[in-house]
């Protein structure tokens, strides 16, 4: 017996239905295509992984968006993936253990244990690229334009990429000799721009003055490219960490306006996305129908030394399904025509059913007895006999 209501899916889980999983899948064939011509490898990793792999390096972050299970066979408690990074850097520091750069990519559904406010779905599909073995900001800029032609190839108009660089708040934190606490304290005041809060932390550290004048800075330094000139003038006194920072985000900043000259460009000095694992620049494209970020990622240095192997990194992931749903572009299979083929032991007509189909035309063969036509079933042309008795396709 059915029971009520047994059709429902749980919040934030759904379904792809047929024309959106076309769309879907021409999509994820597309940007694969595109990130091997740039040299990106694919890697599957697992759905299911131990625990502590999932929430090392830049998983630490994930711990309440992950499932968890417990390992009938081991005892040992495992994780459903919330985020495939890990995974991937595991592959390149234990699996690969390559001297030169390597470059990985993935794409794969993740499942996360609460939704995010703006996108209500739990289980998204990631879709990311990789590069290992390169602790430059050449690799920096390598990724950040792979993923602009990712966006570009879904069809996206429009775009704004924002840039930040966690090593100014790391240098800017040992130079004041904040504690765990305090930097973890900070952090979260500076990540929701609370500024009265800031105002209030400041009062209460005991750190030099001149420190708490450059935090509550920091919210202030977004913008344009004079933000750069800003930023300079108000860190003219940090330490040499701050000024080597900047310095990397200004290089990468003109760098990518010298390739996309109307690509829009602005820095956020106070944006800590991912801060716990990232190392360096981080960067974040928006369009305006979306009120938050449609790709995101940054420099994540040493990542696999949890794995044996400590590695530079960095990297950039997106959400195919948030891609697709935003793509202009029209699905190649829905521009294929749909051919309808009549039920009967004709060998003729299978032999060019086969033959059809070899060529990739979609062709749905009638069966005995069924309800709806070839309109019905989205058919465009129909195999009819000729005047020879041949099977030819005639339009509908």
């Amino acid at each position: 017996m059915q029971q009520k209501d047994s059709w429902l899916l749980p919040d934030g889980i759904e379904e792809t239905l047929p024309e959106e999983a076309k769309h879907l899948e021409s999509l994820r064939c597309k940007l694969l295509d595109v990130f091997a011509c740039w040299g990106y490898d694919l890697v599957i990793p697992p759905f299911i992984d131990y625990l502590d792999s999932l929430l090392t390096g830049s998983g630490h972050d994930l711990a309440l968006q992950t499932f968890t299970l417990t390992d009938q066979i081991s005892g040992k408690l495992l994780g459903v993936r919330a985020d495939m990074t890990p995974q991937v850097a595991r592959i390149d520091a234990h699996n690969l253990k390559h001297e030169w750069p390597t470059r990985l990519c993935y794409v794969g559904t993740v499942l996360h244990t609460r939704g995010d406010p703006l996108e209500k779905s739990r289980s998204p599909m990631q879709i990311g690229a990789e590069l290992y073995g390169h602790a430059g900001k050449e690799s920096d800029v390598e990724v950040i334009c792979l993923m602009l032609e990712m966006l570009a190839i879904t069809g996206l108009q429009n775009v704004h990429l924002d840039l930040g660089h966690v090593g100014i708040y790391r240098a800017l934190s040992e130079q004041a000799g904040l504690t765990p606490a305090q930097e973890s304290e900070l952090f979260d005041v500076l990540q929701r721009k609370a500024r009265p809060e800031l105002q209030e932390l400041m009062n209460e550290y005991t750190i030099n003055s001149d420190l708490k004048a450059l935090f509550l800075k920091l919210p202030e330094l977004n913008g344009d490219k004079e933000t750069i000139d800003k930023a300079r003038a108000a860190f003219a006194n940090a330490n040499d960490g701050v000024k080597q920072a900047l310095a990397e985000l200004e290089a990468i900043a003109e760098q990518l306006a010298a390739r996309f000259p109307a690509l829009p460009i602005s820095f956020d000095l106070a944006e800590l996305r991912g801060y716990h694992y990232h190392t360096g620049i981080v960067f974040a494209a928006f369009v305006p129908s979306v009120g938050k970020e449609i790709a995101r990622g940054g420099r994540y240095d040493n990542i696999g030394a949890v794995f044996g192997r400590a590695r530079p990194a960095t990297g950039f992931s997106a959400d195919l399904k948030l891609l697709s749903s935003l793509s202009k572009h029209t699905c190649h299979g829905g521009q294929r025509q749909v051919i309808f083929a009549p039920y009967t032991d004709d060998v003729a007509l299978h032999e060019t059913i086969r033959d059809l189909r070899a060529q990739q035309q979609i062709v749905i063969q009638q069966l005995p007895g069924q309800h709806g036509n070839a309109k019905d079933l989205g058919c465009t042309s129909i195999l009819e006999r000729d005047h020879q008795q041949h099977w030819v396709v005639k339009p509908l």
